[in-house]
Parts: C-alpha cells; structure tokens; sequence
C-alpha cells in the first residue's frame, strides 16, 4: 500500500504519465464514451470498494509476516495503471505492441539473472503466475520425454504433482533430508530404476524455504541423463545474493545456469502485482512445440508474437510494463555491483530471518528447525507442546503480528515417534523487516507468554 506522502507522489506521477500517453494519441478525432466514467453511482461506488477492501490483513506491513505477500513496488503499480488506460493484451503484437516488446525486455534481464544470455538463445515469457510457468514447463518436459516420470521432492509445491496428473504424466516423490532438501540418496534410487525424463529441484520451498542441492542434481544428471527444471517461483532472485547464503544455496543458485528450464514468480520478491510469472527454457528450440496456426491473430508484424510461445492466450501486457519499469529503477544486479539496491533489499530480509532465528535459539518456549534458515523464512515449534501453535498464531494476530502456521514431518525435529508437528511460519520477505525485528519479538514473546 502506499502511504502518507509517498500517495501524493504517486499520484503525482500517474498524472503526469496519462498526461503525456494521451498526447501520443493527440490526433485521433475525440469521441464520446458509450459508458461514462461520470456516472453519478461512481464515488459511492469506489467507496463501498474501498470500505471493503479493509476486510483484510495488511499484507502491506512489516507486523505481516505470515504468507509470500509483499507489496509491489509504486512504480510497479503506477506503471500498471498508466498501461491500464490502454489495457494491451500480449497475446499478439496487434493487441500489445510496445507491451509485448517490454516484455521481451524485462524477460531478456530475468534471463541475465540466471546467467542466460541472448547468445545462448533461451526462450521465455511472462505468465499469470507461478503455478502456469510451472504447467509450461512440465509440459515441455512430458513432450521431450514422453511416458517417462517426473519427479520432486515431497517438500515441493503440491502444483506439480497436480499438474502431472492434469498432463497425464507419471510422477514420483522423492523423500527429503531433515532439512527438507531434496535426499540425494532417494533420488538416486529412483533414478536407477532408469524411468526419470525429469527431476524437479525446488530453490526455496514453500513451507521452509529450503534449497536443493541442485549442484549435485548436477552431478547426477551426467551419469542418469535426465532435464531438470528448477521451481525458483519463491527462490528464484536469491541468485542476486548469493554470496550472502549459506555454502549450500550458494552453490545451488550458482548452478541454475546450467538446468534446462527455470521458473521464477516476479509476484513474489519481484516487487509486481499479481499475476506475474515467468518460464525461461535454456534451448529455443523446444519453441516448436508450441508452433500452432490462428487464422487472424499473426498477420500484422513480421516480429515473434509472444502468443506463438506460451500456452496461455490473452495476457494482461499491463504486468509486462510494470515488471519492465521496475527492473529498470532497480535493475536486477548483484550484491556488491553498483546499482544494488534490490539486491539489498533481499539481504535485509535475510537478516531479520537469521536475527529471528537468533532469538528463537536463545528462548526455552521456542525450539526452531536444527538448521539456520536458508533464505528468509522461518520455522519453528512450541517447546514441548506443538499444539500451542494455533494459540499463539490466534493471539499473535490480536496483538496485529500475522504469523503463518504449517505442518512438518516429526523426524525434521528429530522426532521420528510424531509423524506431523504443527508449527509457527515467519516469511521475513520484506525489507522493512529488519528494522521491524524488536516489535515483532516483543509481540510473538507476549502471545507465548499467555500460552494456557
């Protein structure tokens, strides 16, 4: 949300851009909207809307820690709106012209993050989120491999076993280490049994934000010969700072050049509104596979027609603009290089996980995971009794600190005799988050201390 002064500035500056956008199209003769934007129920209207949008919890503020939201940046949201006036589809070039070419921009800069430059002729797009690219690249893969399973861990994201089962695609889970790391030892088992077209590696799972060792993967790949497809939907601009992480996903975000595809949800750490999602495939050529003929869509530009490489069809190009002008105010470089401000703003989101973990470790009432966290969420229990959970997440949300819970295998405790523990989820994703650290302690230790 954007508040206090920061809202006059913005507002400043959307003026001034649909100013200047209707002046590019000064010479079209002025016509009369069918229906009017000056309709007397309008005000009242926005109103309502506003009233009832304040039937949520802040997503916007530092005291939410509980879910992967994070408010997209106000570039980013003004630079939605201002191409909202025009509303481009990037399906084909008729429909978005100058969305589809920032998209192929803003997607070429993604690509870079990853190590994937114009000379080794990857292929991308943009999608509604997450949970498509993923769909894109499965489905890529079940074409490359067909009959052939797909496996990820049993800590990835529940879509891709959905999504298997919607292509008709065998999958198989492969059982995590206590770290809820991909077991290189159960993948290897699994890989003898020389079915495998596809592994999935997960670079920060949902739950944990924990990262497979995709380096090994690696290593593996060579002597079994399968694709990998990396899910960085959440992980994905930890490359930025990877000389921040731990040796583990150091070493796995140094790898992902060398995968076969990548997704990475700007939704999420990008700064962008929902939905803005992105599959980048190392090899073009798997662009033939979505070749298809539209009698009336292809015909005006000679150019690539961004609908020519992705499954979906119509695509708000509005998500395109905004991902496009936020990349360059904050262009996506590494930490230590000029211009790293988005990069550092990932670092101090890493450091409110590791000083919360901290204070975990140091407080008899919390028993956190045996490990540090590898990004920036964090997971813990109530020392001996897991069913205080929900009581602290209940009073920590009346106190306004929004917490996440989950359910986690026992033996991530080391408890092999509980089969699932509930637990207490902080995603730390937001810069602010740092500085936020002593009000957000004092409130979780106030809930712990009303604990029945």
């Amino acid at each position: 949300m954007i508040r206090n002064g920061q809202r006059n500035e913005f507002l400043r500056r959307l003026r001034q851009g649909l100013e200047q956008l209707e002046q590019g199209f000064a010479d079209l003769p002025e016509f009369t909207p069918a229906i009017s934007a000056a309709d007397s129920q309008a005000t009242a209207i926005i109103a309502e809307v506003a009233r009832r949008m304040t039937d949520n919890y802040p997503y916007f503020h530092p005291l939410y820690v509980g879910q992967m939201l994070k408010p997209p940046h106000p570039v980013a949201q003004a630079a939605y709106a201002l191409a909202m006036s025009i509303n481009p589809n990037n399906h084909a070039r008729d429909g978005g012209r100058a969305s589809s070419t920032l998209e192929i921009e803003a997607v070429a800069e993604l690509a870079r993050m990853f190590g994937w430059g114009s000379q080794q002729g990857f292929l991308g797009h943009l999608t509604s989120g997450g949970t498509f690219a993923n769909l894109e690249a499965l489905w890529i893969a079940g074409q490359l491999a067909p009959g052939k399973r797909i496996l990820a861990s049993e800590q990835a994201h529940y879509t891709h076993k959905r999504i298997t089962s919607v292509l008709g695609i065998p999958f198989g889970s492969v059982r995590c280490d206590h770290r809820g790391r991909m077991d290189l030892n159960a993948l290897e088992d699994e890989l003898r049994r020389g079915d495998v077209g596809t592994v999935v590696a997960t670079l920060g799972t949902t739950a944990l934000g924990a990262v497979d060792p995709l380096a090994d993967i690696l290593a593996l790949r060579d002597r079994y010969s399968f694709r990998i497809h990396v899910d960085a939907a959440y992980g994905g601009y930890f490359r930025l700072i990877r000389s921040a992480l731990s040796p583990n996903a150091a070493q796995a975000f140094e790898a992902i050049t060398y995968v076969d595809s990548i997704v990475v949800d700007p939704h999420k750490h990008g700064l962008q509104p929902y939905g803005c999602g992105c599959v980048l495939f190392r090899d073009a050529a798997v662009g033939r596979f979505y070749k298809h003929e539209s009698p009336y869509t292809y015909f005006t530009s000679a150019e690539l027609h961004l609908g020519e490489i992705s499954l979906e069809c119509s695509r708000a190009g509005a998500a395109a603009v905004a991902l496009w002008a936020t990349q360059k105010l904050l262009p996506l470089v590494p930490l230590g290089h000029t211009e790293d401000q988005f990069a550092r703003g990932l670092t101090a989101g890493r450091r409110a996980a590791i000083e919360m973990d901290r204070r975990l470790r140091e407080d008899p009432r919390f028993s956190p995971l045996p490990s540090a966290p590898e990004l920036d969420i964090v997971v813990w229990r109530v020392t001996g009794d897991s069913t205080q959970a929900q009581h602290i997440f209940d009073t920590c949300a009346a106190l306004g600190l929004h917490l996440a819970l989950v359910q986690l295998p026992g033996r991530f405790f080391g408890d092999d005799n509980v089969e699932t523990i509930n637990c207490l989820r902080s995603v730390l994703m937001k810069p602010e988050h740092e500085q936020w650290m002593p009000e957000i302690w004092r409130r979780l230790s106030a809930a712990a201390e009303t604990s029945p």
